[in-house]
């Protein structure tokens, strides 16, 4: 959960720097059971819309987590040595998003790069 907190309290939107797999996956999995949980109060409460497929509270919550969600990865796609602009890969259907997982499952790049020194050496 600290890692989650990190993200959103003091890295809402710092695109610079390195984050290693821990931080980022971690981010991943406590955004996905914050939205899952509002998903299910927009179910309990009605507010969820069958033909979007969006819920008043889960939509404002992935608006408000959009800027971090972009961040964390960003900096994530630095740790691999890539710029934080492959993220534009997601906008091709199936095959970018796989391929954003696996950048985002490399290992760390070893040493420092152009995006800062290495976390796992902090």
């Amino acid at each position: 959960m600290n890692w989650y907190l990190e993200a959103v309290k003091n890295k809402y939107a710092v695109f610079e720097g390195r984050a290693h797999r821990q931080e980022f996956w971690y981010f991943i999995l406590f955004y996905f059971l914050i939205y899952l949980a509002l998903s299910v109060v927009d179910q309990v409460t009605g507010t969820f819309n069958m033909e979007t497929g969006a819920g008043l509270f889960s939509g404002i919550y992935a608006l408000a987590m959009l800027v971090p969600s972009l961040a964390v990865g960003a900096r994530r796609l630095h740790d691999t040595g890539r710029s934080g602009w492959w993220q534009l890969l997601m906008l091709i259907p199936i095959l970018g998003g796989l391929i954003l997982i696996f950048f985002f499952v490399l290992d760390s790049q070893p040493g420092d790069n152009q995006y800062g020194p290495n976390p796992k050496s902090s």
